[in-house]
């Protein structure tokens, strides 16, 4: 008898979520007010007390949300999947309100007085791991930290993304990213390795 209520919390959460991206993407923090947000997911102001203590914790769960925006569409794995990763992420912002309202707010944050970098310390735990994968299978070359790759390419992404949507409204960002990768990969893997690493920017479409 618990699940049917569990089920309806759990559609209840993802549409407060998903109401509240729409939200800071389209007006940002300060203009996404409590009432527009309710008003896009037609539900209560209990409903969503129940699940987010205030707007900012609402905003906190949107910035935290974007690695599953991301990993369930990625079959590779090594240094492929840490492309694929970026590829993906390059595709999904152009479409994505989730994920482009977690990237807004990260990236915003401190004019609503939050200073949290769990959203790019959980992005750079992520790409670690691809890398440390990517180590085992011989992908990297002898003198390479994974954490430092992973800081890196953390803060371009990052870069990348600002400048894209200031210039094209992101719509170069995939082609920007392979551009970022064609000059850093010869940094880190061997030539034999990047040859056969596919940058194609559609495969952020399919990964």
């Amino acid at each position: 008898m618990t699940r049917l209520p569990q089920e309806r919390a759990l559609r209840t959460r993802e549409i407060l979520l998903r109401a509240g991206a729409e939200a800071f993407d389209e007006y940002g923090y300060a203009g996404a007010s409590i009432a527009r947000i309710l008003e896009r997911a037609g539900v209560t102001a209990g409903a969503m007390y129940f699940h987010f203590k205030s707007k900012e914790g609402l905003a906190l769960a949107v910035m935290e949300a974007q690695p599953q925006q991301i990993q369930p569409k990625l079959a590779s794995d090594g240094l492929q999947r840490l492309v694929d990763i970026t590829l993906v992420w390059a595709c999904e912002l152009q479409v994505n309100p989730l994920l482009r309202a977690g990237v807004r707010l990260s990236v915003e944050q401190g004019s609503f007085g939050v200073q949290d970098p769990s959203s790019y310390l959980g992005w750079r735990e992520i790409m670690v791991q691809c890398l440390e994968d990517a180590e085992k299978q011989g992908e990297l070359t002898g003198d390479t930290r994974s954490e430092d790759i992973a800081e890196f390419l953390v803060g371009a992404c990052t870069g990348i993304q600002l400048y894209s949507q200031l210039v094209s409204n992101r719509r170069d960002l995939p082609e920007r990213t392979v551009r970022m990768w064609r000059m850093l990969l010869p940094g880190f893997a061997p030539p034999e390795v990047i040859a056969r690493i596919d940058l194609d920017p559609r495969r952020g479409e399919t990964a």
